[in-house]
């Protein structure tokens, strides 16, 4: 991994990227079309400094919100995703049965043309929608799927 001493990076395309799913004993490299969500926000209170003569209140930081992240993909023959969301969901007579199984690390990595660049590496990351997209035969476009993600951390390194 490289660190922030590094040289300097172009800047990087949206279009050229990889995603790894990890989870137990298994490793899935997908060739998703879209990566989208990632915001990160630290939500603070406004207090006064104990010390501050002035009577100004400083903003204090209490907790930290990540919105879900959605992966879009064609549909292909696959099910090892679709396997991860049906065990996060409800079946027909039981609640969830994968257990600690279902949080996994989800690395996102942009590549520049020399296959270096950025990782963001998303924590804990739980199936918490799926969408298909609209089936019309009055159109060519692939069909899409989106596999929406919740999660409790990023952490962006370059490589």
């Amino acid at each position: 991994m490289g660190n922030r001493d590094d040289e300097t990076f172009e800047p990087l395309r949206s279009y050229r990227f990889l995603v790894e799913i990890e989870g137990g004993d298994s490793r899935v490299t997908a060739a998703f079309s879209q990566f989208s969500g990632v915001n990160m926000t630290v939500e603070t209170i406004q207090a006064r400094a104990g010390r501050d003569p002035r009577g100004v209140q400083g903003y204090v930081p209490v907790q930290t919100r990540y919105e879900p992240v959605t992966l879009a993909k064609g549909v292909v023959g696959d099910y090892e995703l679709l396997d991860w969301l049906y065990a996060a969901a409800a079946g027909n007579d039981t609640g969830p049965t994968g257990g600690e199984s279902l949080y996994r690390t989800v690395r996102v990595l942009a590549l520049n043309e020399d296959y270096k660049g950025v990782i963001w590496e998303l924590k804990d990351a739980l199936p918490i929608g799926y969408s298909l997209s609209e089936m019309d035969g009055l159109r060519s476009e692939m069909l899409i799927e989106s596999l929406t993600l919740a999660i409790t951390g990023v952490r962006r390194e370059l490589f």
